[in-house]
């Protein structure tokens, strides 16, 4: 096997990095097919995480938490996402067909390697057709927010920031001024 470049090694690793982590990443934003078996065990939707379901007015996994929606958004809002779930379903098969062709690369007792790098570079290019599709989803839920609602998620977002800026802090006092605690 030839000795790679740093440039193509770091390529590599980078894809690999996002492919494994794409898995994790299609569980926790949901998915979902809009058939109710991405629901969490109290039955909204988002799974563990408190999810985006009817309750306390919140969607996306806790995107719209605090906000007060009307009926008539969170009816709009459910039908993004269902339409969502529904318009990704082939990409999220393929990325995972993809992942499934990385693990057989890999298995046995020969690597083939050029194999995993070409599989791992298609992985990514679909795992970036599904973030833009996902970004296009929250712009498309962020529309039909009032400005008054847009205005209070942006102070929650902040308040949020600044409550991690603080905990972070907090840690760092913890652990003195010597370093970090290997």
């Amino acid at each position: 096997m030839k000795r790679l470049g740093k440039i193509q090694t770091f390529a590599i690793a980078a894809v690999a990095g996002l492919a494994l982590a794409t898995p994790f990443a299609i569980a926790q934003t949901g998915g979902g097919d809009g058939q109710g078996k991405d629901r969490g065990p109290r039955g909204e939707w988002g799974g563990r995480r408190g999810g985006g379901g009817h309750r306390g007015g919140h969607f996306g996994g806790g995107m719209f938490r605090g906000i007060e929606l009307t009926e008539e958004q969170k009816t709009r809002l459910q039908q993004i996402r269902q339409s969502f779930g529904e318009s990704t379903r082939s990409l999220r098969e393929q990325l995972r067909a993809k992942h499934e062709e990385v693990r057989q690369a890999g298995e046995g007792n020969t690597f083939n390697e050029a194999l995993a790098a070409q599989k791992l570079t298609e992985a990514a290019t679909l795992q970036a057709k599904l973030m833009a599709e996902e970004f296009r989803m929250r712009q498309e839920s962020l529309s039909v927010l009032t400005a008054e609602q847009k205005a209070q998620m942006e102070q929650r977002r902040a308040e949020r920031s600044q409550k991690r800026e603080e905990r972070k802090n907090r840690r760092g006092e913890r652990r003195g001024a010597g370093g970090p605690i290997l």
